[in-house]
């Protein structure tokens, strides 16, 4: 009972007979229209005091509607209404103009539809609820029985003046449902005439895709420059620290790789929120690139204590552009690896070669901390595969030796122990193609 109450008065069911009442509003002007027309053609002076002068103007003013839904406002109005007052979810209605012939022409049809059933209930609207109040007070009336109401002679008995009331209240019931009917057809329908099309569904998917790797692009570049530089400014400081009264050189050399790391990580900085501008402005620091920048990066990660041995087997400045930017990255994360799990002054291997027309890229160090772990974060790790992954490579990321001397190989992207006993060094390697999507 409660179910059926609210079918036909509750919120949804109210919000859906003011967007019928909405669109008889809109339908008055195609009716004003439509009278013009039919009074001369049918001599009549008086069109909206006869009710099928009335029907033959509405169905004039129909046509004249659906032509005048052509305009390109006209289906994102009506979405909107549908999504507000119908109820419709969002994602199943068109947001822009109809702009095909079929669009145009399921957008002709919603308004027609809306603007026809709209007028209907918005008469009955008008029509019965009088009538239905004069039904159930005339008992109440009784004095007013009679000519001056103009009601028929069947009131003047006892047994129709009772069931009077009850005519009443089951004519407003009827045009709830009705109201509550039509409301829940159009809500129906609403997705087939103003829903998007297949190929408005594909950009919409496109342009979420984007928007996506957008994201996911500035999270790697984040996690990568500022990451590396917190990891390298941490290490540093802590090493001029506990050498501020002995070694003096070394603390000035600490410092001044502290003060270049910010430097260039807040260039990095700039240069990676301009993914989040319409272009990259004027003056923004280019991405550092491994032909460029290796060298210095090298030299910041030694300022701190560790000693890298670097072996590169390939022209850098050869490279194009968008592979020596990615390998870059992914030298600076394995580096920010071995910063947090290698402890001061473990030694680094860093190879880069070019075998097989790829370029690879190694990374060794020993763990002394924690190995690198997606449960304790890996978004380093995810990094580099994503980046390997859209360059047309791979990477793998694990431990090489056991404590015992046995060998377990890395997986694809592992990032835990392969055997029972606690890995000795850790071992990343990437393989980029230097043709095709790097190229």
């Amino acid at each position: 009972m409660n179910a059926a109450v609210r079918s036909l008065f509750g919120r949804r069911a109210r919000l859906r007979w003011i967007h019928l009442i909405l669109g008889g509003a809109l339908a008055m002007p195609y009716v004003l229209v439509g009278s013009a027309v039919v009074g001369p053609v049918t001599g009549s002076a008086d069109v909206f005091g006869s009710f099928p002068l009335q029907l033959a103007s509405f169905a004039v003013g129909l046509p004249l509607a659906a032509v005048s839904s052509l305009f390109p406002l006209t289906r994102p109005l009506e979405s909107a209404a549908v999504r507000w007052l119908c109820g419709v979810d969002t994602d199943r209605l068109a947001p822009g103009p109809a702009r095909t012939r079929g669009e145009k022409g399921r957008t002709a049809a919603w308004f027609t539809l809306h603007l026809g059933v709209g007028g209907i209930i918005a008469g009955m609207s008008l029509a019965l609820p009088p009538f239905a109040v004069t039904l159930i007070a005339l008992p109440l009336l009784a004095g007013l029985r009679g000519d001056r109401l103009g009601l028929p002679e069947v009131l003047d008995h006892a047994w129709a003046l009772a069931l009077a009331p009850v005519a009443g209240a089951l004519s407003l019931v009827a045009l709830a449902g009705c109201a509550a009917g039509c409301g829940a057809l159009l809500a129906r329908w609403a997705p087939l005439l103003l829903g998007p099309t297949p190929r408005e569904r594909l950009a919409a998917a496109e342009a979420r895709a984007a928007d996506l790797a957008v994201r996911n692009r500035l999270a790697r570049e984040l996690h990568d420059s500022v990451g590396h530089a917190l990891s390298a400014v941490t290490l540093q400081a802590s090493a001029a620290r506990r050498v501020l009264g002995s070694d003096p050189e070394f603390v000035r050399e600490a410092l001044a790789a502290i003060e270049d790391t910010t430097r260039r990580t807040v260039g990095e900085l700039d240069a990676v929120l301009g993914v989040l501008r319409e272009g990259d402005a004027p003056g923004t620091a280019p991405a550092p690139t491994l032909a460029a920048d290796l060298e210095g990066l090298l030299r910041r990660t030694r300022a701190g204590g560790q000693r890298v041995a670097a072996t590169v087997d390939a022209d850098p400045e050869a490279l194009p552009p968008l592979l020596s930017r990615e390998a870059y990255r992914i030298v600076q994360e394995g580096l920010s690896n071995a910063l947090k799990h290698a402890g001061e002054g473990a030694a680094v291997d860093v190879r880069i070669a070019v075998a097989d027309g790829e370029l690879e890229i190694t990374v060794e160090n020993p763990v002394t901390g924690p190995a690198p772990s997606r449960t304790g974060g890996g978004h380093g790790l995810r990094g580099i595969a994503d980046r390997a992954r859209l360059l047309g490579g791979t990477a793998t990321a694990g431990p090489t030796a056991t404590a015992a001397g046995e060998t377990a190989a890395p997986r694809p992207g592992s990032t835990s122990p392969a055997g029972p006993t606690a890995p000795q060094t850790w071992r990343l390697h990437a393989r980029l193609p230097m043709k095709g999507p790097a190229a």
